[in-house]
């Protein structure tokens, strides 16, 4: 039986050591129980409440496989896309333009030739408001699109990866497009309603009730980010990505908010998919998007998911076959599919500020413990 107590431990003494003021760590294994544990307080500054397992965390780029990964394996299960579709057979606005001739593919890993980031938020919203109206995310989206659009190649497709969240942002605009529903629409009705309602959503602008289960009106409960000096205040119920935040807060590569077990839910769909069991996923579409796509050279992307690699923020023990992602905000998923293991992280590292790194040596370390209790010891 695994020792909770060394797990719990760890936790502790993370937050004792400025890794994040607070975690909530959640691990399941095969048939066994959920097991969870919390540790430290929602913000120092000003001191916040004690973390609970029920504590809902800003994903940051888990939002990439969750919600937009998922929903285009949905759309594809339906025949609305393919992998190799162009994006400008979605995006008309791209036509005759580089990332036109990329494919949902390319974008999927981060091949397509765009650049990893660019700062359009200042472009977008130079006075740090946010689009609260329907209107008014709708045109941000286009004004977004028009400058991706406009971004010249910075290497050549295909030769190479390179994370960008721009291309997730066109996954979810070519999202938006297909289905007629705004990416919080889409997730809502076509994921979080199926699954039972887990506590996970886009906080929009104005409906901090958006979310199954409805959050307290002072967001008590949500853990805050960091003080943006873009908007000029502290980040809390707000997505902390500025891009993200200039589209209204909904967005392919950003803005989704949730508890670790909404975050099980979803990953229970993959997981039990691989092993050909009923979810909402196709068993051989879960085998594709999760395969390293790459066997040579040094990219270690599936199909929106990454893989283990050397080193790994998994640690060393989980299985080449395993898959997962990382958040900016200090947030993880790694699924080992072979010893059917989960293991979900969610954290506020960046509070009170972003440049805290330390969770890069706790990531891989709590993982190899995790490992090695629920695994080794059987």
């Amino acid at each position: 039986m695994p020792n909770l107590s060394v797990i719990q431990a760890a936790l502790d003494r993370a937050v004792t050591d400025g890794v994040f003021p607070g975690a909530v760590l959640a691990v399941r294994c095969g048939n066994r129980p959920v097991s969870r544990f919390h540790a430290g307080h929602l913000s120092t500054v000003p001191p916040g409440s004690p973390v609970s397992s029920s504590t809902i965390y800003d994903l940051a780029s888990l939002t990439k496989p969750l919600a937009t990964v998922t929903a285009l394996v949905l759309l594809m299960q339906k025949g609305r896309c393919q992998l190799d579709d162009y994006v400008a057979d979605h995006l008309s606005e791209c036509a005759d333009t580089f990332i036109g001739s990329a494919t949902i593919c390319h974008l999927l890993t981060h091949s397509s030739g765009l650049p990893g980031w660019r700062g359009f938020y200042e472009q977008l919203r130079p006075d740090g408001v946010i689009p609260s109206s329907a209107g008014e995310r709708a045109q941000a989206k286009r004004a977004m699109l028009s400058l991706i659009r406009s971004e010249a190649p910075v290497y050549e497709r295909g030769t190479r990866s390179l994370y960008s969240d721009l291309g997730f942002m066109l996954l979810g605009f070519i999202i938006e497009r297909i289905s007629g529903q705004s990416m919080s629409e889409y997730f809502l009705e076509h994921i979080v309603c199926p699954l039972g309602k887990p506590r996970m959503g886009f906080i929009l602008p104005g409906q901090h009730r958006a979310l199954p289960n409805s959050l307290d009106a002072d967001m008590s409960g949500v853990a805050p980010t960091e003080i943006d000096r873009w908007r000029g205040h502290l980040l809390c119920g707000e997505v902390h990505d500025q891009n993200a935040a200039a589209l209204g807060g909904e967005a392919g590569h950003a803005g989704l908010f949730g508890t670790v077990d909404a975050v099980l839910a979803i990953s229970g769909e993959w997981l039990g998919a691989y092993h050909g069991r009923v979810t909402i996923l196709d068993w051989a579409m879960v085998h594709e998007f999760t395969r390293r796509q790459k066997l040579e050279g040094s990219s270690s992307w599936a199909l929106g998911w990454d893989t283990p690699s050397v080193p790994s923020s998994a640690g060393c023990q989980f299985a080449a076959q395993s898959f997962g992602h990382l958040g900016y905000t200090g947030t993880s998923l790694w699924i080992d599919p072979v010893r059917e293991l989960e293991v979900v992280l969610l954290s506020n590292r960046v509070h009170p500020s972003s440049r805290n790194e330390a969770i890069r040596e706790f990531r891989p370390a709590i993982h190899d413990l995790v490992y090695q209790e629920f695994i080794g010891s059987i």
